[in-house]
């Protein structure tokens, strides 16, 4: 069995966003008390991750990590269509993920106890995403 839904979030610019109590209603919603839910981000200057939960200062510190990877207004970029997080936005998405998968038992996600699913902005300015959950599994 299989059931969809799509998500839609604001984000505050770059940053993370715990997504993980909406991704989990989905499942819920679903009906399917075990297989996988897979989560895609359907934009290419925003990503998903799953890390640690508790801690803000992990999220801070993936952020200084990514800017160093990719510097937004580097010189070398040709692209910078909407200004100069454009690229860097790009690579960073490139150097995450747009998807990822997650099992799912007794009808929840089976996570561990420290990690989140986070919607990862990587532009400056506020944006809204959509986020595509698919929930594969049986309901028994």
């Amino acid at each position: 069995m299989a059931h969809q839904s799509i998500l839609e979030f604001s984000t505050q610019g770059r940053g993370t966003r715990n997504i993980t109590d909406e991704v989990e209603a989905a499942v819920r919603a679903s009906g399917l008390q075990c297989g996988l839910v897979h989560v895609f981000v359907q934009h290419t200057s925003c990503s998903l991750t799953i890390t640690e939960n508790a801690d803000p200062d992990v999220r801070r510190d993936l952020d200084t990590i990514l800017a160093r990877l990719a510097p937004d207004g580097d010189p070398a970029y040709r692209h910078d269509t909407e200004g100069p997080d454009d690229m860097a936005a790009h690579a960073r998405t490139m150097l995450t993920a747009t998807g990822l998968s997650v099992p799912v038992g007794e009808g929840r996600l089976l996570l561990g106890t420290w990690q989140g699913i986070y919607l990862w902005e990587h532009r400056s300015a506020p944006h809204r995403r959509r986020v595509v959950v698919t929930v594969l599994g049986s309901a028994s």
